[in-house]
């Protein structure tokens, strides 16, 4: 949903304006690459709306399968934040290899494995799992949005 929503559960940021699962959404604890957040950054948000990018919804084996073939092939251990991009822009790529076109396919490696070594050491084991977030979950989050469904806006303010 794109609303502004606090950037926090505590409610003590102002509002952001982004696609967010509401600010009280808490995932459950299955490792997500750093990925643990309810909402997506702003720009990036308004940059979906205006039409100039698409987002998607990826598993996270199949991120780290991703994040394991770059690995092999440049030698760089990528975070498992970054192994998203990694798969979209793979994704992207064997799209436009498959219709026969030429295509610039750009990502952001934002930064190196290592100090999430215990992710990669349970890939290796096999032990990082795909998580399908409850539909219900998300919808109870999403009525807590400040002006959206009945919620009180203005916020009250807490004395």
């Amino acid at each position: 949903m794109y609303a502004y929503d606090f950037g926090d559960t505590g409610k003590m940021t102002p509002l952001i304006k982004a696609h967010t699962l509401g600010n009280s959404f808490m995932p459950p604890a299955v490792h997500s690459g750093g990925l643990r957040y309810h909402a997506m950054a702003p720009l990036i948000s308004h940059l979906k709306e205006l039409g100039e990018l698409e987002a998607t919804a990826v598993q996270q084996k199949a991120c780290f399968d991703a994040g394991h073939e770059f690995f092999k092939a440049e030698g760089i251990l990528p975070a498992p934040e970054a192994t998203h991009a990694i798969l979209g822009a793979r994704l992207e790529a064997l799209a436009a290899k498959e219709k026969g076109e030429a295509r610039v396919v750009l990502f952001n490696m934002c930064g190196h494995g290592h100090l999430d070594i215990a992710a990669w050491e349970k890939y290796s084991a096999g032990e990082i799992e795909d998580f399908e977030y409850p539909e219900a979950e998300v919808r109870a989050a999403q009525a807590t949005i400040p002006g959206l469904n009945g919620v009180d806006w203005p916020m009250p303010v807490k004395k």
